[in-house]
C-alpha cells in the first residue's frame, strides 16, 4: 500500500524548536522519520511525500532516508503551499495508486492504527477517516484539533474545526481514493479553500465518507511545543 505524507506547510507553531517541521527532532530522530517508520510497521511499503516550504532541505533529507532505509519516497512539489492543505493531496495526484493512505507529516499514529485500518472493508471509492472517540484524550489539543460528527454508524456528517456538536477526533489518517482529490478539486473550483477537511464534507455530502474507530490506540498531532513536550516524553 502506498502512503501520502503532506509536510509542505510552514509550521510556525513549531518555529522555536526547528525551521522545518517535518524535521523536527523527537528523541533525536526527525519528526518525518519517525512518521515513516511507524507506517512501515504497520504496512505501508512506499511513499510519496508532498513538499514546499523549504522544500529543497527537506527532499534532500529523504532522498538520503530512502537510500539508507531502502524504502522507495517518491516527491512531489506543492508550489502553492502557503494554501489549504488539500493542495497538497492534489499536487501528488499523478504519482498515486487509485487507493493509498493520506497522513500528515506531523502527527505520530501508533502502527496498529495504520495495520487496522488497512484490515477494513473498503467501500469501493469512498474514504475512511480513523478517528479517536475519546473525548477526554488529554493528549488533543482541543482548541486546535479537527472535529467528526457521525450518525452512530460510522458515516460522516460533518467534519471541521471548532464544530458544536461532534463525537470523535479526526487523527489524520485516511483510507484514501481520488474521490477524495476530485472533492478537492471540486471545492477550489466552486471558490472553497480547498483543504482537506472541505473535500470530505462533499463525500459526506454524498454519503461517501466514513470513519474507521482507532480505540485506544496512540496517535499525537505535534503541533506545537507543549504536544513535541509530550512526543519527547512519549516517543511512540
Amino acid at each position: 500500500m502506498q502512503g501520502l505524507i503532506v509536510a509542505a506547510g510552514q509550521g510556525t507553531r513549531l518555529r522555536s524548536i526547528a525551521s522545518s517541521k517535518p524535521l523536527a527532532l523527537v528523541g533525536g530522530v526527525p519528526l518525518i522519520e519517525r512518521v515513516i517508520d511507524n507506517a512501515r510497521a504497520g504496512g505501508i511499503d512506499a511513499f510519496v511525500v508532498v513538499t514546499g516550504y523549504k522544500a529543497d532541505r527537506l527532499e534532500a533529507f529523504l532522498k538520503a532516508l530512502a537510500a539508507r532505509k531502502r524504502v522507495r519516497i517518491d516527491l512531489a512539489r506543492n508550489p502553492q503551499w502557503e494554501k489549504a492543505n488539500g493542495h497538497s493531496v492534489v499536487a501528488a495526484g499523478s504519482s498515486l495508486a487509485e487507493r493509498f493512505v493520506l497522513m500528515m507529516a506531523d502527527h505520530l499514529i501508533e502502527p496498529l492504527i495504520f495495520a487496522d485500518l488497512l484490515g477494513s472493508t473498503p467501500r469501493g471509492e469512498d474514504v475512511t477517516l480513523a478517528v479517536d472517540r475519546r473525548l477526554d484524550n488529554p493528549l488533543v489539543d482541543l482548541t486546535d484539533v479537527t472535529c467528526v460528527q457521525t450518525d452512530g454508524a460510522g458515516r460522516i456528517l460533518a467534519i471541521g474545526k471548532g464544530l458544536a456538536d461532534y463525537d470523535a477526533f479526526d487523527t489524520g489518517v485516511f483510507l484514501a481514493s481520488h474521490a477524495l482529490i476530485d472533492s478537492i478539486r471540486d471545492d477550489v473550483a466552486a471558490g472553497g479553500v480547498g483543504g482537506i477537511s472541505e473535500g470530505m464534507r462533499r463525500l459526506a455530502a454524498k454519503g461517501a465518507a466514513f470513519t474507521f474507530d482507532i480505540g485506544d490506540r496512540f496517535w499525537l498531532d505535534i503541533d506545537d511545543r507543549t504536544a513535541h513536550n509530550h512526543a519527547e516524553r512519549l516517543r511512540a
